[in-house]
């Protein structure tokens, strides 16, 4: 954790922070203008046809905190908004941690049956990041991008995000540097570079933040930019905090060009991350594109607790990675492997050749940050979900011995000041393998429970009969330590879930 001793006056000002329990009430807003990325299911794969499956990861968490605040609603989600891989990983897991920052990746693997499909199996694949220390880590250079547009004034919008991010200076060391500029109908530097030992300055500065005008027209994110570049620093972490509700109206209006600036930025050194807030009109699928591009996390904040979440319980790992250009392949064994799918990253999928080529950006992990994966498998001799063709290439005979592989696993990741790429080799074979669900590990039972969640909720399409009731029953016997309470929050979003289960979806 990052925390230092404040002073007594910032120590009554977080205190107010921490005092704010309750969701913040939602003021009246537009309905049903959200935008999401559009990206089918993944399918099951033959795997003596396509045998490798490659995908960079993910640790946004936006998809789960908007699901949260849809179910507080007492209404479904729109199935579009639902990114399974990014409700399991809301949540950490217990994986084994890397010893170095030089190596900061370790992977564990894990295969036990499918609790929704008898005679499929699934694979568990953990990657825990290397935790930096509160002595080790770089010097931040950040500077907050916020919308003060007339439609940030409710509480649930500028009002949050001013909270959030005092509670984030509250977390930074003294020698760090905190920028703000502000878009509306025009952009403006209200806080130029200042040395976070000045926090009472940055904290007024914030706390004077109003909302009102249009958005049309800002310069905002060329300002932001350059007042980071301004105060570049080599040996640290530079990036930009964009903070909004809605259309990104930020001073580049195409957003192809917008992609690209910030792409050009990011080979410059400078990142980008994404707090949403608000609903009605939030372009998630824009706010994850700019985050993947800008080698940045995207957020949502709903609630004064998520806020504390993401800025302050995980700080290290929202702002300071330990590698970038994270990349898995899984190579599955056709003697082995009838079939498998990826369970969710249907926006992070990459090409085979893709993994090899570091010229290609994927993913980021965060200091001490978890990511996992699942796969959907049907063993040889299972129960085949894609029929054989007629003119393919023939089974492996079913009496042949079983082999002792059934996939393998590479990851290639960047340390974050190289453009080099490191591998790392696992394979998935029978020593990971547990007969009985119940005998799996913990962790995995309960991102298993999170895994079907995701998936009944975008329609349940490959979970069968497998219900509410059946996640509740799963999740609950696998919550295990639980200190900041996300797990058992779950477990009532399931509960919430079930009971608006008969109402009709809003639609993006």
């Amino acid at each position: 954790m990052l925390s230092r001793a404040p002073s007594a006056l910032l120590l009554s000002q977080v205190e107010v922070f921490r005092d704010q329990r309750e969701r913040v009430p939602a003021a009246s807003e537009p309905v049903g203008r959200d935008k999401f990325a559009n990206a089918p299911e993944n399918a099951f794969k033959v795997a003596r046809d396509a045998p490798v499956s490659t995908f960079s990861i993910d640790v946004d968490t936006a998809s789960y905190a908007f699901v949260r605040a849809q179910l507080n609603r007492n209404v479904l989600p729109p199935a579009a908004s639902v990114r399974t891989e990014e409700l399991i990983n809301y949540f950490p897991y217990a994986y084994e941690a890397p010893a170095s920052a030089s190596e900061p990746f370790r992977a564990d693997v894990a295969v036990f049956p499918n609790p929704w499909a008898e005679g499929r199996k699934l694979i568990r694949i953990g990657v825990k990041g290397y935790a930096l220390q509160q002595t080790s880590r770089p010097r931040a250079n950040l500077v907050f991008l916020i919308d003060t547009s007339g439609s940030m004034e409710p509480q649930n919008r500028l009002p949050l995000v001013k909270q959030s991010l005092a509670m984030l200076v509250t977390q930074l060391k003294p020698e760090d540097r905190i920028a703000i500029v502000t878009y509306a109908g025009n952009a403006g530097t209200a806080l130029e570079p200042t040395s976070v030992s000045e926090k009472a300055k940055i904290l007024a500065t914030i706390d004077r933040l109003e909302a009102g005008g249009s958005t049309a027209g800002a310069e905002g994110i060329r300002q932001a930019y350059a007042l980071a570049e301004q105060n570049f620093d080599a040996s640290g972490v530079n990036r930009v905090i964009l903070a909004t509700d809605g259309d990104f109206n930020v001073g580049i209006t195409n957003k192809d060009e917008l992609k690209g600036f910030v792409e050009r930025q990011r080979e410059k050194g400078i990142f980008l991350s994404v707090l949403g807030v608000g609903a009605g009109n939030y372009n998630d699928a824009l706010a994850q594109t700019l985050a993947q591009n800008g080698n940045g996390v995207a957020a949502y904040i709903d609630t004064i607790n998520e806020a504390r979440k993401v800025l302050v319980e995980e700080a290290s790992s929202t702002l300071f990675p330990i590698g970038k250009d994270v990349k898995i392949q899984v190579e599955f064994n056709p003697a082995t492997v009838a079939e498998y799918r990826l369970i969710g990253y249907e926006t992070r999928l990459l090409n085979r050749d893709d993994f090899s080529n570091d010229k290609v950006d994927a993913g980021d992990v965060g200091s001490g940050q978890t990511v996992t994966a699942l796969y959907d498998i049907v063993p040889v001799g299972g129960p085949r979900v894609v029929d054989d063709l007629r003119y393919g290439a023939q089974a492996p005979a079913s009496d042949s011995p079983a082999p002792a592989e059934y996939a393998f696993v590479k990851i290639r990741y960047k340390l974050p000041r190289s453009d080099q790429s490191v591998l790392v080799r696992t394979p998935v074979d029978r020593a990971s393998e547990h007969g009985r669900f119940e005998d799996a590990p913990l962790d995995a039972r309960f991102a298993t429970s999170v895994a079907a969640f995701g998936e009944i909720l975008r329609g349940g399409k490959h979970t069968g009969r497998f219900g509410y009731d059946d996640v509740l029953r799963i999740a609950s016997a696998a919550r295990g330590d639980d200190p900041y309470g996300y797990r058992s929050e779950f477990l009532q979003l399931v509960r919430a879930a079930k009971t608006a289960s008969a109402m009709q979806p809003l639609r993006p």
